[in-house]
Formats: C-alpha cells, sequence, structure tokens
C-alpha cells in the first residue's frame, strides 16, 4: 500500500536551509495568489434616506456613524443624507468625514432634504464633481442624475440629459450600466408596479430636458435603457427615495432591466441597505438587501467619530 504524502514531505531530501527558503518562497507565493484571488472582488454599499431624526438636519443615522465602511470600495449615497445637508458647509464636510465624498467609486445622487437648502457648490466642492456625471471603471460605467433639476435650471438639465444620450450610444467596453436617481421617476416602465406603492414619490411629469414635454423617464430615458441591453450589457436603476412605505424594491421590467430601491426609516431595526457584489474578473454583478443593525452586529469593531462629545465643527462665520 503505498504511503501518501503531504507537500511538505516533498521537501525532506533538501538541507535544513534549503527547506526554509523553498517553504518561505511557497507561503509567498500562496500570499500573492490569495491577494489576486481578492482583488477580483468589489464590493459597493448603497444606502439611502438616512437622516437622524431630531438633529438639527446635520447628522445621518447614528448606526452609519458606527459602521466601518472600509470593506466597501465604495459608498453609494440614494439621498436624503442628512435632514438639511447643503444648510451649512460644516454639515457637508461632516458627510465627507463619514464617506469620502473624493472617492470616484462613491457616489451621491441629491434627494430633495439634500438640495433643498441650495449650495450645492458645498458637495461639489468635496467631490471634485457636478451633482450628475458619469463614471466608468472595471467595467461598471454609473450615471448620477440630479432628479431635482427643472426647467429654471434649462441648461443643466440639457447638460445632463446630453449625459445620459452620449453614455448610452456610445457604451461599448463595459459589462454594466447603472443609474443613480433619487426620486421615484418609474411610472409606466412596462412590468413594474407605480412608485406610488413603494416610494415617498411619484414624479410622472419629471422632464428630463428642456425642449420636449414629453421627455419623462419612460418616454425619454427607458428607450435607451433598452438599446443598452439589446447590446449585451446589463442595465440596473438604483432610487433612494424611499423608507417608510417599504425599506426595499426589487423588479424587473418586461425589457428585463433591473430596478432596485433601498432606504432607511429613522432608525427602524427593519431598516436594511443595499450590497452590490462585482467580480472584475468575469464581470458578474451581483447585489443583496441586508439588515443594518445585523450588519453592525457583524463587524463588531465600530467606528467612532473623532468629533469631541460627537459634536459638530462649525465654520467661521456659521
Amino acid at each position: 500500500m503505498t504511503k501518501q504524502k503531504n507537500i511538505f514531505t516533498l521537501f525532506l531530501p533538501y538541507s535544513s536551509y534549503s527547506r526554509k527558503i523553498i517553504l518561505l518562497i511557497f507561503f509567498q507565493l500562496l500570499a500573492v495568489l490569495a491577494t489576486a484571488q481578492s482583488d477580483t472582488i468589489l464590493n459597493y454599499l448603497f444606502v439611502s434616506h438616512c437622516y437622524q431624526p431630531g438633529s438639527d438636519g446635520k447628522r445621518v443615522d447614528f448606526r452609519l456613524e458606527q459602521l466601518d465602511f472600509s470593506p466597501y470600495t465604495g459608498v453609494w449615497l440614494g439621498g436624503d443624507v442628512c435632514s438639511e445637508a447643503t444648510l451649512n458647509f460644516s454639515t457637508v464636510a461632516y458627510i465627507d468625514s463619514l464617506f469620502d465624498l473624493g472617492n470616484p467609486e462613491s457616489v451621491w445622487t441629491l434627494g430633495n432634504h439634500d438640495a433643498r437648502d441650495g449650495n450645492w457648490e458645498y458637495i461639489e466642492h468635496f467631490t471634485g464633481r457636478k451633482t450628475y456625471y458619469a463614471y466608468s471603471s472595471n467595467g461598471l460605467t454609473r450615471v448620477v442624475l440630479n432628479t431635482n433639476l427643472v426647467p429654471t435650471n434649462c441648461e443643466m438639465m440639457d447638460e445632463q440629459y446630453k449625459i445620459i444620450s452620449n453614455v448610452c450610444d456610445t457604451i461599448e467596453q463595459s459589462a454594466w450600466l447603472l443609474l443613480f436617481m433619487h426620486h421615484g421617476l418609474w411610472q409606466d416602465v412596462p412590468g413594474l408596479i407605480s412608485p406610488d406603492e413603494y416610494s415617498h414619490s411619484n414624479l410622472k411629469y419629471w422632464n428630463s430636458n428642456c425642449y420636449d414635454v414629453n421627455s419623462n423617464f419612460v418616454n425619454s430615458i427607458y428607450p435607451k435603457l433598452i438599446a443598452v441591453k439589446e447590446r449585451g450589457i446589463g442595465v440596473v436603476c438604483v432610487m433612494g427615495d424611499i423608507g417608510s412605505k417599504a425599506n426595499s424594491f426589487e423588479m424587473d421590467s418586461d425589457d428585463g432591466i433591473h430596478f432596485l430601491g433601498c432606504g432607511l426609516n429613522h432608525n427602524e431595526p427593519d431598516d436594511v441597505v443595499l450590497i452590490f457584489t462585482y467580480n472584475t474578473a468575469n464581470k458578474q454583478l451581483s447585489w443583496q438587501f441586508h439588515n443594518l443593525d445585523s450588519l453592525l452586529n457583524v463587524q463588531g469593531n465600530h467606528r467612532t467619530i473623532n468629533f469631541p462629545e460627537n459634536k459638530i465643527p462649525e465654520l467661521p462665520g456659521e
């Protein structure tokens, strides 16, 4: 009967010094392979409608202040981050201290609570981007919309629409196209229920541009997404104005476009976040809703904010 050998017996014929060198090289190779494997998997966290009640509009849900975001390549914010997010520059600075707004892999699609005080330049200061843009990396193309734009912002509306059109017309190398928006725009998309059923908003008369009064989502954007999917590229739309009627939403349209929504609701124990996992090697993208409280418990090591007594710093002149 032949005696089985393990990998370490193969090194026995060598001298003690040689075995040490060989084993060192062997374990270094294992470490390199493990690192290469982990580098192919990217995780992104989507969270929305996450302002903390009773905080004078200056704080996010206290659980997010404790969450460790280091496992995520980027944080995708679906809007309504603080209830008065742009009233003071210091509030945006606080948001940046949590989510690293300048990370190009991160996203912030503005909600009505983020936009209503104006001062959008505070956000642009930290992100280095406009409130609407497109960005591609690792086979993922993201289009971030500002759905607060109205005809009084006509030039911005038209510029945003051109970005959407240009991406949809020219996208070739990416495996996935993701559109981020805050408000419920998906009225009359074939196969979807009305946003009235799950969202805080249903902007059925929202227009994507200034030169067509019928340019709502289903008429002006959805056909472009179908054309992208027909070229073999996966398409996902993600919205953030959700939380009280439902904490999550997931449906596919009749044309195979994926529609997702997720939002918190004032510290409720059933609040969920949405985690995306992307394999850069085979270009597979998956997503799953996770209970926020459970996610905190799994992490164990909660992060603390470096503000004295958790007070938000005020800038001179505020």
